[in-house]
Formats: structure tokens, sequence, C-alpha cells
């Protein structure tokens, strides 16, 4: 039986997508996806929850070898930002650190910040919902179906 909540299921399905399943809790980090998948670490889209000075909770997504710059997310935001707490990511997306992804967020006011280093790679594999899931899709496809804004906010290697 699925894990993935009907919301992100359904949004999925209307896209077209689908995301791969695997054991609860055996995936909760980019690096633990990555093995799973058997990609490298970058193609995890990892999600990353903020809250700016402005009281905006901002979703950003980049390469899961990436870390996020503050002061580039700062630049392309226009406030400074501070990770959310675990029970902050839960009450505005509905997920787990973990698991959070940016399918179903529609009517949050979560403004959705995907980072350029995920346009690296041809495919690349946000989550679904859980922290066992992950969509392979392309970069592109991922701005399409989400409507986020591409930035660049995370530290270049």
């Amino acid at each position: 039986m699925s894990q993935i909540p009907k919301n992100v299921a359904d949004f999925l399905a209307a896209q077209g997508l689908e995301a791969l399943e695997f054991e609860p809790g055996s995936t909760p980090t980019a690096e633990t996806a990555a093995g799973r998948i058997g990609v490298p670490v970058g193609q995890i889209a990892k999600s990353m929850l903020f809250k700016g000075k402005d009281g905006k909770y901002r979703l950003v997504l980049a390469a899961g070898d990436r870390r996020i710059d503050s002061s580039l997310l700062k630049k392309a935001a226009g406030c400074k930002h501070r990770m959310a707490t675990h029970e902050e990511t839960f009450a505005v997306t509905g997920f787990r650190p973990g698991g959070v992804c940016p399918f179903g967020l529609t009517g949050s006011g979560v403004e959705i910040l995907l980072d350029v280093s995920l346009d690296e790679y041809e495919t690349i594999y946000p989550a679904a919902g859980t922290d066992a899931t992950g969509v392979p899709m392309s970069p592109a496809r991922l701005v399409e179906v989400t409507g986020g804004v591409r930035v660049r906010v995370a530290k270049t290697q």
C-alpha cells in the first residue's frame, strides 16, 4: 500500500508522474536516497523550508550535494531567512523533514525556489511527501509542474 499522501498522489497522477517508493524510513537523506536509487547524490532534489524575516515561507530545492548559501538566498528573496523548525515544516507543508516535497502545496502560500544546481542533471528526484520516495523528472518539468522560480542560492562546489 502506498505511503504517499493523497494530495501528492492526486497531483502526480494529474501531471502524469509516478513516484518510486521504498521501505518507510529508508531514504531520509540525499545520500541514502541516492544510494537506494543508484544515482549520484546531486540528482536527489533535496527540499528545505526557510522562513524569511518578511514572515513568508520559502521551499528551496537544490541538488543533494549542495549547501544553501544564506547570502544568496537573501539576495534572491529580498530578506534574511532561517531554517524552519520541524514543527513549522510540518504545520506549513503537511510533510515531515526528509519527505518535504513541492507537490500539493497549492494554496499554502509557500514560495517554491528551484536552485540552478538541479539543471546539471537530466533526471532529478524530488521526494513525494515521505522519506521513502523519489519522483524521476527533468528539472524543466519540475519548474513546469510546481511553478517554482529558478534561482541561484546554493554554494558552488
